[in-house]
């Protein structure tokens, strides 16, 4: 059954902001390798979509979520159009999937109720709540303690209006950090721009983060300390560390001209919140994802310029393919790296 939904504020609070010009996408963000517009795609059951971010466990299953609250499966090595298996149902909205280092459990960021850990049988269990200080969770890493860092992106708005948030422009979010054996939720950093990927360094001293509406890459010292890496010129969603000091990011869009634009003018900002959502600033129907290191430096860069699977929101890689989620996909989506 379904949680109630929160409703949103009506208003947003803009402040005015520099406007920028995005990027070309050449140099190192050349669209040379276009393999993201020829996935094997892997489809949620009927009527079902919104595989936000995807993880393979070490039963070899790639789990992803729906917009419905439920968990699915497919055995990592199912061909293209296999159906998944139902694994658990939130109720909420399942976004960050991670593998809690035991193996034998799973960490969910629900966007409606908190930080969840999810057992084999499908039982669900709530570590955090949505009572604050959990507002929006949505990606996670977890430390080889157990001690659980994820991203709180919003403490104004839910899920369904993140649009909302992005206009805005504030730094309503935040990264926590969750101790399972004393029940004790931390902030680790805050007064950032919708947080959304998170992946620890391999020797576990710093956070590598990525801020959506800013599409900064930022290093989160856990000693102290916020560095930004780099100024991507799309707009990042959840990321993944590879485990050589190497890291995935999603970008379910390159920057928008408009959007960008808009930044010095808060009152069209304000008034372009309450349109329809299709008349509202939109993402570009391009396939985006990006390897860099810990500098921030690119490494890598896949594209569907076509579009072909969209909004591009989880990677992460296992062996030598890419699983692919989408915000608003029908599946998750395969992809050979070689």
């Amino acid at each position: 059954m379904l949680i109630p939904r929160p409703r949103p504020p009506r208003l947003i609070r803009p402040v005015r902001e520099p406007a920028t010009v995005p990027p070309a996408l050449t140099g190192a963000w050349a669209p040379t390798d276009d393999r993201l517009d020829h996935v094997e795609v892997l489809p949620l059951p009927e009527g079902a979509v919104g595989p936000e971010d995807v993880v393979v466990d070490d039963a070899d299953r790639v789990i992803s979520g729906d917009e419905e609250g439920r968990l699915w499966w497919w055995p990592v090595d199912a061909p293209a159009g296999t159906r998944p298996r139902l694994l658990a149902e939130t109720g909420g909205r399942p976004l960050g999937i991670e593998v809690d280092p035991s193996g034998e459990a799973l960490v969910v960021c629900d966007a409606y109720r908190g930080l969840l850990r999810v057992t084999p049988d499908g039982a669900v269990h709530e570590l955090t709540g949505t009572a604050p200080p959990v507002h929006l969770a949505n990606n996670a890493a977890v430390a080889r303690d157990g001690t659980i860092y994820f991203t709180d992106s919003s403490d104004r708005f839910p899920v369904s209006h993140w649009k909302r948030d992005l206009l805005e422009h504030r730094p309503n979010g935040r990264v926590l950090a969750h101790h399972p054996n004393s029940g004790r939720t931390e902030v680790v950093a805050d007064g950032l721009y919708f947080p959304n990927g998170i992946a620890l360094t391999p020797d576990e001293s710093a956070l590598m983060l990525v801020e959506t509406s800013t599409h900064r890459l930022l290093r989160v010292e856990l000693g102290g300390g916020v560095r930004v890496l780099a100024d991507l010129p799309a707009y990042p969603d959840n990321l993944a560390a590879v485990g050589d000091g190497t890291y995935w990011i999603a970008l379910p869009s390159p920057r928008v001209p408009i959007a960008e634009r808009l930044l010095p003018h808060p009152r069209l900002r304000q008034l372009a919140a309450l349109l329809p959502d299709a008349m509202q600033p939109q993402p570009r129907r391009y396939g985006l994802v990006a390897l860099v290191d810990g500098d921030g430096t690119v490494r890598r860069t896949l594209h569907g310029p076509n579009g072909h699977y969209r909004m591009i929101t989880g990677v992460r890689q296992h062996g030598d393919h890419l699983w692919l989620g989408s915000l608003t996909g029908p599946g998750v989506a395969r992809v050979p790296l070689r």
